[in-house]
């Protein structure tokens, strides 16, 4: 009786969803599957491009992996865990984003008939994680080591490298060409880690070929005043001056106010004005500078002393840009002209402005420090150009990576079907369920060469079989053999220089594998209710409906009680409608709503808009609008009104 009396315990909040069991694994594990095959078919040589537009109009066409995860907007839980990874991958190596989620997807694929089974998720993982450390140690036996060599040979082999990189990319065509130019940019920061010291210029116009690599700055020539004309355009080894001050007349930016006794006072202020600007460009000019520039602007007045001294200025320069003329040139960043000495001074051989299409660049080559290098893209399509800085980047990327942990892997899924041999053949030795599990994860890894067979449209089953087959070879001179290509056969991945930095791989099946065991630990999903949504006061209904809705706003019924921002110009609005301020009530009502949109944009839906409708009852506006609200208005009261009546639609 007393079992029968127990009160019922109320744990969670009222409409919170939860999923648990063996189901909610599985329905996990389909959608990180579902989210794969949306990037299935961009992997390798001959992937294919994505198009995606959003509601702003804007067009992104890639097959870049992390690119199109990030602009999928991905909302289910389990399957965002692909997008960390994928994002994870390309800041850390820059490449092998696709393969990353192609391999956690696999991973569960293969885990998913033994959770159907009944086997315990934590066996799986337990397995799993075995597998990946097995794997590592692999592929660091079976990398090669570049260190040693000589210049031009690591330059040979780090641009065998970003060729494999590009291939798979928008510019693959045309990979040999921008792996050298990849590879000189990236041994010309040095052993810098700031990868903005490579800049990435975009002109449209011309073709691939017209791209070219400058060995210091290049930046487009900025806006500029009457008098820049007449400035040089070309310099032998100048000094270079860089400022973050304005060179020009100024209006007071606070109301200043000047009180004169004597009319002819006002002159002497105006001449102190213009004593002030000239100090500035005579120090300037006797710092020996004959290039100035600074990120504020330069006037007309500057422009033109500049222009009558010989000197080139240029003013509104980005700060990235003033940043790596600095690097190269040796100069310093001035604040102030007082004292500038030879020591803040940057120089180069050469400062020239050029034409680039429809463009002027300002160029600085043969600089000193060297530490900087610009790439300037040329393209047809705006959309062709995003793609190929996005090319370069990921280039970039594996050679910088390349150049540091200096091996490098067979490509081609000639790794992955190594390791997948080495697997299967350590599961033998294995008693228990832990060799079924092993023997999964090593199909897994199959996947790679599998999917480069089918987005090449050769027989994936038949070029599988001779890899297999070639691999198995206990002399373990198969072990290079990955997919040609371009002939729809095997070939020896390292003659044929398709290679790949061991840390892109190593780095992708340990991510694919956290990743993957993660989603595997999860057996249970609750889901919390939508944030309470409280219904707008009715008073702000109620300003007095002719006038009130003349304003034409539509009013929103949903604004989220976390957004303090929204509740505090509502309450406003009702305070400023006591007073009858129309215009700062409507301004208070489109501020509520714009902090609601800004804090919880997917759940802002316009549900009811109020107009006028003659003839009306008071009843039947009361009802409207009180449903309009969601109910009752404040104190449980039905809401009621005055006036014309009101109407939902």
């Amino acid at each position: 009786m007393a079992a029968m009396l127990q009160p019922q315990i109320i744990l969670l909040k009222e409409g919170t969803d939860t999923s648990q069991g063996k189901a909610q694994l599985v329905s996990n594990i389909n959608a990180c599957t579902a989210v794969a095959d949306v990037v299935r078919t961009t992997l390798g040589p001959r992937g294919m491009d994505k198009l995606i537009h959003d509601d702003k109009g804007s067009v992104t066409i890639s097959n870049d992996g992390a690119t199109i995860m990030k602009l999928l907007d991905i909302v289910h839980p389990a399957a965002k865990i692909l997008v960390d990874i994928a994002k994870s991958q390309d800041s850390e190596v820059g490449d092998g984003t696709t393969t990353v989620v192609l391999l956690a997807a696999e991973f569960l694929r293969e885990a998913k008939p033994f959770i159907e089974d009944g086997v315990h998720p934590q066996n799986l993982i337990r397995s799993f994680r075995t597998a990946s450390h097995l794997a590592i140690e692999k592929i660091k036996e079976l990398a090669i080591s570049i260190e040693g060599k000589s210049l031009e040979e690591k330059k040979t082999l780090l641009a065998k490298c970003a060729a494999t990189t590009l291939s798979s990319k928008l510019i693959g065509g045309e990979k040999e060409f921008f792996a050298s130019m990849v590879v000189d940019s990236v041994i010309a920061i040095g052993n810098d880690d700031r990868l903005n010291l490579i800049g990435i210029k975009k002109v449209p116009g011309g073709t691939m070929r017209d791209s070219f690599l400058v060995n210091g700055v290049a930046f487009k020539k900025t806006f500029s005043y009457a008098g820049f004309e007449q400035q040089p355009k070309k310099f032998l080894n100048p000094k270079i001056l860089l400022l973050n001050i304005e060179l020009e007349l100024k209006s007071e930016k606070e109301n200043a106010e000047i009180r004169l006794s004597d009319p002819s006072q006002y002159q002497s202020i105006v001449d102190a004005e213009w004593n002030i600007i000239y100090d500035k460009l005579d120090k300037c000019v006797q710092s020996g500078a004959k290039v100035v520039l600074s990120r504020l602007a330069i006037g007309d007045l500057a422009t033109q002393y500049f222009a009558d001294r010989d000197i080139f200025c240029a003013g509104r320069v980005a700060e990235e840009d003033l940043q790596r003329v600095a690097a190269a040139t040796g100069g310093t960043v001035q604040t102030s002209v007082n004292n500038v000495i030879d020591e803040v001074l940057g120089t180069c051989e050469v400062f020239e402005e050029k034409q680039v299409g429809n463009e002027r660049f300002n160029i600085f080559s043969g600089c000193p420090s060297g530490r900087t290098a610009t790439i300037v893209l040329r393209g047809g399509a705006d959309q062709f150009i995003e793609e190929a800085e996005r090319s370069l980047h990921d280039a970039i990327m594996i050679v910088r990576r390349a150049l540091k942990n200096s091996t490098v892997v067979a490509g081609g899924g000639a790794i992955d079907m190594e390791i997948s041999r080495y697997l299967r053949q350590h599961a033998r030795t294995i008693a228990g369920k832990s060799q079924l599990f092993i023997n999964s994860y090593a199909k897994a890894l199959e996947v790679i060469p599998r999917q480069l067979c089918d987005n090449a449209g050769f027989d994936a089953t038949d070029v599988l079989n001779k890899l297999r087959q070639k691999h198995a070879l206990p002399s373990g001179e198969g072990a290079p053999y990955g997919v040609d290509i371009n002939t729809g056969g095997i070939a020896d991945s390292f003659a044929n220089f398709v290679w790949e930095p061991a840390v892109v791989k190593i780095n992708a099946i340990n991510a694919a594998t956290e990743a993957a065991c993660l989603i595997l630990s999860v057996d249970e999903t609750v889901k919390n209710p939508k944030n309470s949504l409280f219904k707008v006061k009715y008073d702000v209904f109620m300003f007095g409906y002719e006038s009130r809705l003349s304003l034409g706003c539509d009013l929103y019924a949903k604004i989220c009680w976390k957004c303090t921002d929204a509740i505090a110009y509502t309450d406003t609005a009702l305070k400023l409608s006591a007073s009858s301020n129309l215009n700062s009530c409507a301004l208070a009502i489109a501020r509520s709503l714009n902090f609601f949109c800004n804090c919880n944009i997917h759940q802002l839906q316009p549900i009811s808009r109020i107009s006028n409708m003659p003839g009306s009852s008071e009843s039947a506006q009361g009802e409207a609008a009180a449903s309009a609200m969601g109910g009752r208005g404040r104190g449980g009261a039905a809401f009621r009104g005055r006036g014309r009546g009101m109407r939902r639609r």
